[in-house]
């Protein structure tokens, strides 16, 4: 590989690096992270112990895993594990049936 081509790869990966943190805050805006209203293996990322990170969480409604949903409407989502019955801004222990 020649020295231009070396550079222009080089150029257009710190590019892409520059351009990714944006794209995905565009993806995010207008949105909040709601816990404790994803299904079983179908939470966005970050699901506290045990789970690794999205599609990871172990039970429906599991209180330490969260999706991203329009801002505003987590605490109007239902949530069966949750002591006030909707989706909560912060990661929470399930109630117990």
């Amino acid at each position: 590989m020649d020295r231009r081509t070396l550079s222009l790869a080089l150029g257009a990966a710190l590019a892409t690096l520059a351009v990714a943190p944006s794209v995905q805050a565009a993806d995010e805006a207008g949105k909040e992270k709601c816990f404790g209203v994803a299904m079983k293996g179908q939470n966005d990322c970050a699901a506290g112990p045990g789970t690794t990170c999205a599609g990871t969480s172990k039970i429906d409604f599991q209180g330490n895993a969260w999706k991203l949903v329009p801002k505003g409407s987590c605490e109007k989502m239902a949530s069966r594990t949750s002591t006030t019955g909707f989706g909560q801004l912060k990661a929470f222990s399930e109630k117990k049936s």
